[in-house]
């Protein structure tokens, strides 16, 4: 969409949170102080006037893909990884509800007596009432990231981008960490990106934000209030696509 001058260019948007991130300084499991500022974060875009919404991953919890071997299959192993993704948005709604603002958990696998189930014109009716909508349980299909479903509900909710949250203030040409001489992007195209193998999706989240010209904001969630700089673009981060 277009934006009137001096003012956001997005106002809709999907947070991804990896489930590393609700883990913060303990490396495995729920650390609630870190789910908490992540929650208060969110709580501040939302007061700010974005409509939010938020892919969590399972990682902290069991990653399928790592599961998956001779003893257990991947579908098996995504479908365990699916329902901790679960575990983490049921934490997170929780959290955001406690400080004060309405939140819907919605599960791409059915399981009435703990979330809502996804259907996208109840999503949309969530957004339309300013809830911060958690998407969780992935795509309900295996072999498919939560990258993939952050830019699929992103596409199905009509946003304007993806917030990527990462432990890095963007993209580098490498890995910052181990390479001081790596260089940071401030913009990039999805196609530079793929081509060089940055890291920032996986090849079917790219093939999607590609076909629906989704922006890919990379941000780092370590930097308190970093969700609503980034969407008032004061914030530091790397742009990829758009």
């Amino acid at each position: 969409m277009d934006a009137a001058p001096n003012s956001p260019a997005y106002h809709r948007v999907i947070v991804k949170v990896s489930g590393e991130a609700l883990s913060g300084p303990e490396g495995f499991g729920i650390h609630q102080p870190t789910v908490d500022r992540i929650a208060e974060d969110l709580i501040a875009a939302r007061k700010a006037g974005f409509a939010l919404g938020v892919v969590v991953g399972g990682g902290n919890i069991l990653r399928g893909v790592k599961m998956s071997g001779k003893s257990l299959s991947r579908p098996t192993a995504d479908s365990m990884g699916m329902l901790a993704t679960v575990m983490n948005g049921l934490v997170l709604e929780a959290a955001i509800e406690r400080l004060g603002a309405p939140a819907r958990t919605m599960s791409a696998l059915s399981m009435p007596q703990v979330c809502e189930t996804y259907e996208r014109a109840r999503a949309l009716r969530h957004f339309e009432e300013n809830r911060i909508v958690v998407f969780a349980g992935g795509t309900g299909n295996p072999f498919f990231t939560t990258d993939t479903t952050a830019v699929l509900r992103a596409a199905e909710m009509e946003c304007d981008a993806v917030l990527k949250a990462t432990d890095v203030d963007g993209v580098y040409s490498a890995d910052p960490k181990k390479d001081p001489k790596a260089e940071r992007y401030d913009r990039i195209s999805l196609k530079e990106a793929f081509d060089r193998d940055l890291k920032v999706l996986d090849a079917t989240a790219f093939a999607l934000a590609r076909e629906n010209s989704m922006p890919i904001i990379v941000f780092s969630i370590r930097v308190p209030g970093a969700i609503e700089a980034v969407l008032r673009g004061t914030g530091r981060a790397t742009v990829v696509g758009g």
